[in-house]
C-alpha cells in the first residue's frame, strides 16, 4: 500500500504557490504579449499585476524574512545577500517591462483596441527578460529558502510575516492571484493558503474566481 506523503510546513507550501504563480504568470504575459488578439487592458492588467506582486514579494522577504532566517541561522547571511542582489537584477528587468506603453490605438468610442507592432515586440521583449529572470533567480533560491523555512522559522513566525505581506499588499487585480492559485495548488493548499484572509475578501471569493476565469480566457485567447 503506498504511503500518503506528508504535507510540508505551512511555510513552504505558501511560498511555493506564490512561486509558481509568479512562474506561470510572467510565462502567460509572454504567450500573451505574442498573440495580436489579446486586448491592450488585459496585457496592461497582467503587467501591473506582475511587478506589484513580484516587487512587493522580493521587498518582504529582503525586510522582514531574510533578517528573521539569519537571526536563527547566522550562517545564512551570505546566501541570502546574494538573493538580494537578484532582487536588484529583477527590478531592472522590472523597469523595463514598466515602461512599454500599452495604451494602444483607440476606437471611435474611446476603447483601446491595439498596440503597434514595435510596442508588441517590445513588451514581448520585456515579458522575456523578467520571466527568464524570475525563473533562474527561483532555481536558486528555493533549495535555500525552502530547508530554512522547515528548520528555521515556526509556525508562528511564519503567520506573523503572512499576514503583514497580506495587509501590505497593493490591491491591483488581485483576482488573478486567486485565478492562478487555484491553477498551481492543491484545493486544500489552496484553501490553506486563503484561511486566513479578511472576512470580507473572503465572502468575495467566487466573484473572484468568475472574474479571474473570464480574463485568463481572453489572456490564453479563448473568450468561450
Amino acid at each position: 500500500m503506498a504511503m500518503k506523503a506528508e504535507r510540508d510546513v505551512q511555510a513552504v507550501v505558501e511560498t511555493r504557490l506564490a512561486h509558481e504563480t509568479h512562474r506561470l504568470a510572467t510565462g502567460l504575459l509572454v504567450d500573451a504579449g505574442g498573440r495580436s488578439s489579446v486586448p491592450c487592458q488585459a496585457l496592461a492588467q497582467l503587467r501591473d499585476f506582475l511587478v506589484v506582486n513580484l516587487r512587493h514579494h522580493h521587498e518582504t522577504e529582503d525586510a522582514w524574512l531574510w533578517p528573521l532566517i539569519v537571526a536563527a541561522a547566522p550562517d545564512t547571511k551570505r546566501a541570502l545577500d546574494e538573493l538580494s542582489e537578484e532582487h536588484e537584477r529583477l527590478d531592472s528587468a522590472l523597469d523595463r517591462l514598466t515602461d512599454i506603453d500599452l495604451t494602444g490605438a483607440t476606437d471611435h468610442d474611446g476603447d483601446s483596441e491595439s498596440m503597434s507592432g514595435h510596442d508588441r515586440h517590445a513588451l514581448r521583449e520585456a515579458a522575456v527578460a523578467v520571466r527568464d529572470c524570475v525563473r533562474d533567480h527561483l532555481t536558486h533560491e528555493e533549495p535555500i529558502l525552502f530547508p530554512a523555512l522547515r528548520r528555521h522559522i515556526t509556525p508562528a513566525q511564519w503567520e506573523e510575516f503572512a499576514q503583514r505581506v497580506i495587509a501590505t499588499t497593493p490591491p491591483v487585480a488581485g483576482h488573478l492571484m486567486v485565478g492562478f492559485l487555484d491553477e498551481v495548488g492543491t484545493p486544500a493548499e489552496v484553501e490553506s493558503m486563503l484561511v486566513t484572509m479578511p472576512p470580507p475578501v473572503k465572502a468575495m471569493l467566487p466573484a473572484l474566481r468568475s472574474q479571474a476565469a473570464a480574463d485568463l480566457r481572453v489572456l490564453r485567447g479563448s473568450r468561450s
